[in-house]
């Protein structure tokens, strides 16, 4: 099965998994051999699976403040309250305390997500099985409403690292899967949106090189400083690439800056015409990238080559791109990578990619 612009269910999983390497690690590793109807099963069953494995080691638990009525001491006392006790003759002690709680955001979270997928008729009911099951064990943990959640709030750290595959599996569905009916209810919508699919598969590129090539490249989504004629960079933006490949020699650096973009449409037409070319912006941008990282490397003296790529998404156009100018002295490419097949194909794809950049270099 395929969701929108002809990509196979498996491979989100698959993308997935290099974009949260936690899910190599764990029980979910076992989903590989599973066959998906469509993404919103597949979610279902990374919920299903991740919940379980975090119900084995325990459900994160935050120190949350109350207040309650005691017959004995705990934490401090509540002054006012525990006088308004005495004066209606109860023999009680009002008391503010903190406790470990699971009814924190991560669960709360978790909880919501998994309970909009139950009441979502697209998910097969093997994946509501396992999370009514799993739900059970939520009871005390609250319902929110996931729309006005604070995700850039939301921290890990060592004692809830496990929750962070949870949580961006639920940032997904909260972001590109939710839709408001004109009765105010929510419902599901039938794809992930593009937004969160660009930003899913600029982290699966970046992070298989990181995974699969660490020991030829260094791949990083690094900063590239302007290269100016004087210090003044106001209002200059941030140049943050989506990937950068560094392959270092004794005396030299050779690098691949990617663009990776996702598109429903991979070219655009003018205006005035009917002709179809790559969308401008993206061009000049990795233009931009190229030129000021290869005059920074030439500033410092450092022997080099900077080459760029822009890496488009194939959508069902059926559009193949392959193409290589050279512009002012550096090679820029344009390439589209299929994720319509099976994704032994696509891992062939991405290293090729490097045979072709690197491969023919002397050091």
């Amino acid at each position: 099965m395929i969701i929108d612009k002809g990509i196979r269910i498996k491979n989100i999983y698959y993308m997935l998994s290099y974009a949260f390497e936690f899910i190599k690690h764990t029980g979910y590793s076992n989903m590989d051999t599973e066959e998906f109807e469509n993404i919103h099963d597949l979610f279902a069953a990374i919920l299903a699976q991740g919940m379980a494995y975090q119900l084995k080691k325990g459900l994160y638990k935050e120190y949350v403040h109350k207040s309650d009525n005691l017959s004995t001491v705990r934490g401090k006392i509540n002054i006012t309250e525990t006088i308004r006790n005495k004066i209606l003759q109860r023999r009680i002690i009002n008391c503010e305390f903190d406790e470990l709680s699971e009814n924190n955001i991560y669960n709360q979270i978790i909880k919501c997500t998994a309970s909009l997928l139950l009441r979502h008729g697209n998910v097969e009911a093997k994946y509501k099985s396992r999370l009514k099951q799993s739900l059970l064990f939520f009871s005390n943990v609250d319902d929110i409403d996931l729309k006005t959640v604070k995700w850039g709030a939301i921290t890990f750290h060592r004692n809830n690292q496990n929750y962070r595959i949870l949580i961006n599996i639920c940032n997904l569905l909260a972001r590109g899967l939710l839709q408001t009916t004109n009765n105010g209810h929510t419902k599901l919508a039938t794809f992930i949106d593009e937004q969160s699919m660009c930003r899913l598969y600029e982290k699966f590129i970046l992070e298989y090189y990181k995974q699969e090539h660490s020991n030829t490249v260094k791949s990083e989504a690094l900063q590239i400083p302007w290269v100016l004629d004087d210090d003044n960079q106001n209002l200059l933006p941030i140049m943050q690439t989506d990937i950068t490949l560094t392959r270092k020699g004794k005396n030299r650096q050779d690098i691949l800056i990617i663009d990776a973009k996702y598109y429903r449409n991979t070219l655009s037409s003018n205006n005035h015409s009917d002709k179809l070319t790559l969308h401008s912006g993206n061009m000049y941008q990795i233009f931009t990238y190229v030129k000021n990282k290869d005059a920074d490397l030439l500033r410092k003296n450092i022997q080099h080559r900077v080459s760029g790529m822009l890496l488009y998404a194939k959508t069902e156009e059926q559009i193949t791109l392959d193409n290589s100018y050279q512009m002012s002295g550096n090679n820029i490419c344009v390439k589209n990578l299929d994720l319509n097949q099976d994704f032994s194909e696509i891992r062939k794809q991405l290293d090729q990619i490097l045979t072709d950049c690197f491969d023919t270099l002397t050091y």
